[in-house]
């Protein structure tokens, strides 16, 4: 394990760079999801968006309005791998993740165990700082988390293209983790990605407008997730192709949840969507837009 800290290199693009400036936008987020009064906490889990702040930090507030920090010592971030090839996942090399509000410790010893399995690839640093599936979450976990500062640790993962039996196997593994109160699962993903420059333009018109028969799918997708069915969720990837990058990650929290589901059947595990929007609306063959949506995850 090196001694390096990955720097915050979507700082001062895909969001603010100045720490007063990204605490105030990140509060104002939080205060009117809290305001909506739209309500599933507290989360053991969240999907959350990662686009850039000016379009998916509102949506992503929803989410991580759920969270409890009290009870939170450790946080597992799985994201989508968008420039690497891996058909794994892959663990940091570092200690901690920069971000302008603080640093994140990476709980070491957890990572260490994780990659002694043989199962886990390692990420060099130019792979861990050009990935901002990861790194878009991390303001907002230093935000939340500001109580607990120093209290609680980061295991960032970046999933790979994952066969179905390495899905349920990463699956089996995170299960233990999940069983455990004090962690936090946290999974990183946009939804539909529709436009000719994501060469995707699947449109069903008796859906109503573009946008409509983008949400409409969507929103298929998010049923599915919610009923926590790998599965169905595979089944419905293949059929319509819907763009959603964190797919992966997806699928194995999916995975994870069936077999947590196997061990703890006294369990009730309750997946439910709180938030969605789109960056724009298309009515055109021209327009493009990026969906993002937000769930939380409640276990009692």
């Amino acid at each position: 394990m090196s001694s390096t800290v990955r720097r915050a290199s979507h700082a001062g693009s895909w969001y603010a760079k100045d720490g007063r400036m990204l605490h105030g936008q990140l509060e104002e987020w939080l205060q009117a999801a809290l305001a909506s009064n739209i309500k599933h906490a507290p989360a053991r889990a969240i999907i959350a968006p990662h686009a850039g702040y000016a379009y998916s930090g509102p949506c992503a507030a929803f989410a991580y309005g759920q969270i409890n920090p009290t009870a939170v010592k450790r946080i597992f971030l799985l994201g989508p791998s968008h420039h690497v090839s891996l058909d794994g996942c892959a663990l940091t090399t570092v200690k901690q993740y920069e971000t302008p509000l603080y640093n994140i410790p990476i709980d070491v010893e957890t990572t260490e165990k994780l990659k002694a399995t043989g199962k886990f690839q390692e990420m060099s640093i130019k792979m861990d700082e050009e990935e901002h599936s990861l790194e878009m979450h991390l303001p907002y976990i230093a935000k939340v988390m500001e109580s607990r500062q120093g209290l609680y640790s980061l295991v960032p993962i970046l999933v790979g293209q994952l066969s179905s039996k390495k899905e349920e196997e990463y699956g089996v593994m995170f299960s233990e983790y999940l069983a455990d109160s004090s962690n936090l699962f946290i999974i990183s993903s946009d939804f539909c990605h529709w436009g000719k420059r994501f060469s995707y333009t699947y449109a069903n018109p008796e859906w109503g407008e573009i946008h409509e028969s983008i949400q409409k799918l969507d929103k298929m997708g998010m049923d599915i997730i919610e009923r926590i069915d790998a599965k169905e969720f595979r089944a419905y990837l293949k059929q319509y192709g819907n763009t959603i990058c964190g797919r992966n990650p997806i699928s194995v929290f999916l995975s994870t949840l069936e077999t947590f589901r196997k061990t703890a059947a006294n369990s009730k595990i309750s997946l439910k969507f709180v938030q969605y929007t789109q960056s724009s609306p298309c009515r055109k063959n021209t327009d493009s837009s990026v969906s993002y949506a937000s769930a939380s995850l409640t276990m009692k």
